[in-house]
């Protein structure tokens, strides 16, 4: 397992909340990223964020704060590079990567990734769900191999910001899971479905 890190992803603008960290939100008296950091920590061997700004505002956290290295705020893969290089600065050999809004994530995700990297021959796999005959992919929750960091940045490097446009490039498996476990939250609505949810799940 300490060949696969973990990457939360918390480096956007969060414009339909009014601005600010997403992950800094309470929901069931816990920020979102005790939530999230609490879900991914047993699937990785280590774990870092990729945020923008001020480092200091995730001091308690215990993180490395991992900046994008791409002016703009390109998205998420700029999220992704940031944390394949500290990746292989590390000695490891694929991340993992979620977001930072999405608190209710499956706790098999990592291992679900990789049997599907392995049963489709990729290097990438990406998360994904159905809706009906169609299925919906999750590009913020992957697999990455640290091998790949060079293309990526020069992927970036030439306007590429579309996450799927990358991983398509790279044949990227699918892993698909019932429900809706990727259910992120976006607007002050969606904090509210996420309180009742966590309060149906008390139940």
């Amino acid at each position: 397992m300490t060949d696969t890190v973990g990457v939360i992803l918390a480096g956007g603008q969060a414009r339909r909340m009014g601005g600010g960290d997403k992950g800094q939100l309470v929901l069931g008296g816990r920020t979102l990223l005790d939530h999230v950091t609490g879900r991914l920590a047993p699937q990785v061997g280590g774990m870092a964020l990729n945020a923008n700004g001020d480092a200091g505002r995730f001091a308690d956290y215990g993180l490395e704060v991992l900046p994008d290295t791409v002016a703009g705020f390109p998205g998420p893969l700029a999220g992704v590079l940031a944390g394949l290089d500290w990746a292989a600065a590390m000695g490891a050999t694929q991340i993992v990567t979620v977001a930072a809004d999405t608190p209710f994530f499956p706790a098999d995700l990592v291992t679900r990734l990789q049997a599907s990297a392995a049963r489709a021959g990729t290097a990438i796999a990406l998360a994904a769900t159905l809706d009906g005959d169609r299925t919906v992919r999750h590009p913020t929750f992957g697999l990455w191999p640290v091998s790949l960091r060079h293309d990526l940045r020069g992927a970036l490097e030439d306007g590429v910001r579309k996450v799927v446009l990358w991983t398509d490039r790279h044949g990227a498996a699918s892993a698909v899971f019932d429900g809706d476990p990727f259910f992120n939250i976006n607007t002050p609505e969606d904090h509210m479905e996420a309180d009742r949810i966590m309060q149906a799940r008390a139940e």
